[in-house]
């Protein structure tokens, strides 16, 4: 017998520190997954939760209730993720924490209660850790089931306090009204879902590029726009009308797509060609002098709007002047540059296709930034560095363009994406950003130039690329039913449910009466013609229902006493070997009174040599059971094996 109260106190003193590990492990990949602490700040505050993780183990290990300081530090780690963070990861390591903090708990309790030197009767700790994890996994997952159900009865009221902790971890640095050289390159590295499309009507394939803002103004180092410049557009019944009848008489092409923009830019809405009609939920938009559409109210939110594209990039307008010919102080090689490469050219076009051209054929792309930071980041890019990514190409576009007497802007926005089979969406990614050009053309309009190299995307493999879609499907349910779950959904969701209920009964009654009718024609035509042999088979199901039981409890009988007679007892096989002693004696005659305790029932055997061994054997029951004392099994087994083969006594 071994002192169980000290290994249940070990074992679970064990499983007590890993999961306070795990608690305060799980709590921080969840504060460090939400995207919003860069690696600096994620290294700062692990450092700082691992001195207050120091400290608390050392108060859980001399106060018996000391674990509760680190259960506070990991409760407080899963808030502060809660706020920051918006990803499906975050679900992940919520059900990591739940686990741990029911670990923790029962661990806690068992620890406390197995303190002390007290010997327990039943050993059971066999399969210690594989038993209480699974009690954990079950009661974890009642607890996710439970809080599921109440997640979607009660709707969220802490839309607006997330939007004010947060807003900076939906917004895209460089696609608004002001980009600093450089500033794309950063999110260029980041695969997070930025919009999705969803194209509505016969068009299958979707437009390469969605214009976001177009920027005038160039002091060397940034792009910008004026603030508040534009005509504001009101919105009616959620429907804007965007371009005049000229417009929406022209012959081409039309697409009409819905968008889901996961990430804001400051309002900016990304469109493919012409927008000539806009849905939205908010009351009013700003069109800027350059053709962009921005929303007032969209700061800190997601934003979902749909919209009716003319696909032609060509924007006529009268001819500029100012802003979109001004620039800074140059280096001369820059405008010699530019004449040298358009010298032959006898059209604005052709000068800006000739641009166009020579810079992507003689530079590099990358999406690697400058190493030092240099007063003239773009004579650095084309006579120094000679390699960049697409706004180093626009900007250096759009200045020779300008140095060439040719109005041209700066427009971003995104470039490519891809459709998810899963959802039937195109999932456009931070990493399809990019920036071009518009230049004004006689006669034309403005007209779309992209001096950057295309550039080869590695494609994932299958299987990989499956699970990215899947990934990306359960990012989009997260997204719209825990993020942005709101009153308005929550009845939305319930209107549904009562519709599918209201129709899925009456479909419910009509399919049970065809399916029975169904089953009789069939169970006729069976009894008809396999009538004996289902008869048989129905017969050996029943009564291998009926003895499976009786043999699966037969052979862990046999496997306990194979056990037992090897050496490998335990305290609770004490009684596996007296029901043993009893079925023998049963059969002698010799049948026990459940009122009766063992030394009852041996007092009341007449005097024999069974009534002698049968003594001998409570005894040793007793010793092994209560007393702790293993090599009473040995003594028991040896007088089973005597009662079994002794011939029966005379009388009994």
């Amino acid at each position: 017998m071994v002192r169980a109260g000290a290994d249940a106190h070990r074992l679970a003193g064990q499983l007590h520190h890993a999961s306070l590990a795990g608690l305060l492990l799980s709590g921080y990949l969840a504060l460090a997954g939400s995207g919003h602490l860069g690696l600096g700040w994620a290294l700062v505050a692990g450092a700082g939760i691992a001195v207050l993780a120091a400290t608390g183990w050392f108060l859980a290990e001399r106060f018996a209730r000391g674990s509760t300081f680190v259960e506070i530090l990991a409760s407080l780690e899963l808030l502060a993720a809660a706020l920051l963070s918006a990803s499906l990861s975050f679900f992940l390591f919520l059900a990591a924490f739940v686990f741990f903090l029911v670990a923790a708990h029962a661990a806690g309790e068992i620890r406390q209660s197995a303190r002390g030197h007290a010997q327990v009767a039943r050993g059971g700790l066999r399969g210690f850790h594989a038993r209480l994890s699974g009690l954990i996994f079950c009661a974890s997952l009642v607890i996710l089931i439970l809080t599921a159900g109440l997640f979607f009865v009660l709707p969220r009221t802490a839309n607006e306090a997330f939007r004010r902790f947060a807003p900076e971890r939906f917004r895209l640095p460089g696609l608004a009204s002001e980009v600093q050289l450089g500033q794309i390159g950063a999110i260029l590295n980041r695969s997070a879902a930025a919009m999705h499309v969803r194209v509505i009507g016969p068009h299958r394939e979707l437009p390469v590029r969605w214009r976001g803002m177009a920027l005038t103004s160039f002091d060397g180092l940034r792009w910008s726009s004026p603030e508040g410049a534009g005509r504001i557009i009101q919105v009616e019944e959620g429907r804007s009308i965007l371009a005049d009848d000229d417009q929406r008489r022209r012959a081409g092409g039309r697409i009409t797509y819905e968008v889901r923009l996961e990430m804001a830019a400051g309002g900016v809405l990304f469109l493919t060609g012409i927008p000539e009609v806009l849905w939205t939920s908010s009351a009013s938009v700003r069109e800027t002098p350059e053709g962009s559409l921005l929303l007032a109210d969209a700061t800190g939110r997601r934003l979902r709007y749909g919209a009716i594209g003319y696909l032609d990039d060509t924007r006529t307008a009268p001819r500029p002047g100012g802003d979109h010919l001004r620039l800074p102080a140059l280096d001369p090689r820059v405008r010699a540059l530019a004449r040298n490469v358009t010298s032959e050219e006898s059209s604005d076009e052709r000068r800006a296709r000739a641009l166009e051209s020579y810079l992507a054929r003689s530079y590099q792309y990358t999406a690697e930034l400058p190493s030092e930071q240099s007063s003239d980041p773009l004579a650095q890019f084309l006579f120094d560095r000679r390699k960049g990514h697409c706004e180093y190409f626009a900007s250096a576009l759009a200045v020779m363009l300008r140095s060439l007497g040719i109005p041209s802007r700066l427009v971003t926005g995104f470039h490519g994406g891809q459709l998810n089979p899963v959802t039937g969406w195109h999932l456009i990614r931070t990493s399809d950003a990019h920036a071009w050009v518009e230049a004004w053309v006689d006669g034309k309009g403005w007209l779309a130039f992209d001096p950057t190299p295309a550039v080869q995307t590695p494609r994932n493999p299958p299987l990989l690329g499956r699970l990215t879609f899947y990934a990306d499907a359960a990012g989009m349910f997260w997204q719209d039913w825990v993020v942005d779950y709101s009153l308005e959904r929550q009845v939305t969701l319930a209107e549904r449910m009562q519709g599918s209920g209201r129709t899925f009964g009456a479909r419910w009654l009509d399919g049970a009466r065809l399916g029975l009718l169904r089953w009789r024609d069939a169970a006729a035509g069976a009894a008809r013609s396999y009538g004996v042999g289902f008869l048989l088979l129905v017969l050996a199901a029943g009564g291998l229902y009926v003895l499976a039981p009786k043999a699966r409890k037969l052979w862990r009988i046999r496997r306990r006493f194979s056990r037992a007679r090897s050496g490998g007892v335990v305290a609770s096989d004490a009684t596996l070997l007296y029901s043993r002693m009893l079925d023998i004696l049963g059969r002698r005659g010799y049948r026990k009174p459940a009122w009766f305790t063992p030394w009852e029932f041996v007092r009341c055997l007449p005097p024999s040599e069974t009534a002698e061994a049968a003594a001998v054997l409570t005894a040793a029951y007793h010793d092994l059971r209560y007393g702790g004392r293993p090599e009473a099994a040995s003594r028991m087994i040896e007088l089973l094996d005597r009662l079994e083969h002794a011939p029966p006594e005379p009388g009994a």
